[in-house]
């Protein structure tokens, strides 16, 4: 239990070292894992019982070579790569707002350097450190928090086509 507690005070230093903007910064950051851990659980869970069902509904038809049934077969496809890529583009703007989020943490921690030396001088050394703190910090979380979601959403980007495609090929031969 000490060891929670700890960490829960380091935890709070840090939010207090980078300032207000660091709030914002893990708020976007749990969202964004939020939609990436729904679209894992999506695929692994999910996505194969969609698949067998389409597979089923085109296994009943009688007629898969026409025009019509080619029409068919891409409004299949197209739904469930609609199914594949749902929140993905959300999960993108989510990682590219955490580094303008860390940007905007380095201007506010910027302007509460230049508002110390506007009132103690530059010989402050030590009051302008918070401010360079606060400008630093956030910048360096923004960049982190987008980094940690950019692999995943490759992968998950990377899984939807080939999933796709997979379907594709599996309807063009049943």
């Amino acid at each position: 239990m000490e060891f929670f507690s700890e960490a829960v005070i380091a935890l709070q230093r840090f939010f207090d070292m980078g300032g207000p903007v660091l709030y914002a910064i893990f708020f976007v950051l749990l969202l964004m894992w939020g939609f990436i851990l729904e679209r894992l659980w999506y695929l692994r869970s999910v996505f194969p019982g969609e698949v067998r069902s389409v597979i089923e509904v085109w296994d009943r038809r009688k007629d898969t070579t026409s025009w019509y049934a080619g029409r068919i077969r891409e409004a299949m496809i197209s739904d469930v790569n609609q199914n594949l890529h749902r929140n993905m583009l959300l999960i993108k703007t989510l990682i590219a707002l955490c580094p303008l989020l860390g940007l905007l943490g380095t201007v506010t921690g910027m302007i509460s350097v230049f508002d110390v030396m506007a009132i103690a001088g530059t010989s402050n050394a030590r009051a302008m450190a918070g401010g360079v703190s606060r400008a630093t910090v956030p910048t360096m979380s923004g960049m982190v928090a987008a980094l940690s979601g950019m692999y995943f959403t490759v992968r998950l980007q990377q899984r939807a086509d080939v999933e796709t495609e997979k379907l594709a090929d599996a309807l063009q031969h049943h």
